[in-house]
């Protein structure tokens, strides 16, 4: 499928509301046909996701200890997961330190998750991630793994206000850039 076609179709699926504000781009090269264009995220006429520059709005993480280390991650975490810290710790722990504890697990494995979207989204094709995206349900697009998927159901119009508040908890959990698409969408 051709970029302007491609385009259109995810524009039409847009949300009126940020219909304006959020543009698909791409750039190609015309003496060059067999070199991949640059394709980005624009909200508000500024580039915020371009899936190669580290200099767009959107935190990159380089490694893992920036995951564990940054503030802006909140981390909930269940009575499950600490009665199994309690059950894999050996003697009495404080009630305090075993909720650090399995933050502590839930965070590493949350920076893992992380740091491979964030590889694939760096190496993957956006012509290809926007065909699958045009070929799968919503729900699938949501709770995919790929940042990218995430942000094109996020903008979706078939996405409600409902919808989106009802998955705020998760949101937390996701990449800055998915949580900057999520909040500009609560926005509206």
């Amino acid at each position: 499928m051709s970029w302007s076609k491609l385009k259109q179709q995810l524009e039409s699926f847009l949300s009126p509301a940020l219909s304006g504000r959020v543009e698909y781009r791409a750039t190609g090269y015309r003496y060059l046909p067999d070199k991949a264009g640059l394709c980005y995220i624009a909200a508000d006429k500024k580039n915020v996701l371009n899936m190669i520059d580290k200099t767009t709005l959107i935190r990159w993480y380089e490694t893992e200890l920036d995951i564990k280390n940054d503030a802006g991650i909140y981390i909930p975490i269940t009575d499950e997961e600490i009665e199994a810290v309690r059950k894999g710790a050996s003697g009495v722990i404080p009630e305090d330190r075993l909720q650090v504890m399995a933050r502590s697990r839930k965070k590493a494995e949350l920076a893992k998750q992380l740091m491979t979207a964030q590889v694939s989204l760096s190496k993957s094709n956006f012509v290809v991630t926007a065909n699958a995206f045009l070929s799968t349900s919503i729900e699938a697009s949501m709770e995919s793994n790929d940042i990218l998927l995430n942000i094109l159901a996020l903008v979706d119009r078939r996405v409600g206000k409902k919808r989106l508040l009802n998955i705020a908890d998760q949101m937390k959990l996701k990449h800055p850039a998915v949580q900057y698409f999520y909040e500009l969408r609560l926005s509206t």
